[in-house]
């Protein structure tokens, strides 16, 4: 008899990739625009430019999509570089939400009346 596959491998770790990169996304809206920042990633800036708000959520989702997309399919054959692929990017992105904490604080940033 023929062993299935589980269907999502490493589900606690695209949880948690997903969850850092909706950090992501809300640091970079502060500093975008409540910190007086600029984007200095310029596939970024092009899309925010072109789109604003729904550009940044655009790029940012569109590269979790296309990493959980990539994970998802190495974890068909290779289940264990899927989670270290996932534990290695959210990494990447908890240190850059780290950095865009600290940026916040240090320009004096406040919470924002998104109201």
């Amino acid at each position: 008899m023929k062993r299935s596959k589980p269907a999502v491998p490493s589900e606690h770790e695209f949880t948690l990739f997903i969850l850092v990169s909706a950090f992501d996304l809300f640091m970079t809206y502060l500093l975008l625009y409540h910190g007086g920042f600029r984007e200095s990633n310029p596939l970024a800036q092009f899309f925010i430019a072109r789109w604003g708000v729904k550009g940044m959520v655009y790029y940012k989702f569109g590269m979790v999509a296309v990493i959980c997309t990539i994970a998802y399919i190495v974890g068909q054959h290779r289940p264990v570089v899927a989670r270290r692929l996932l534990q290695f990017a959210t990494l990447v992105v908890a240190a850059v939400v780290a950095y865009s904490v600290v940026l916040f604080v240090r320009h004096g940033g406040g919470w924002p009346n998104l109201g």
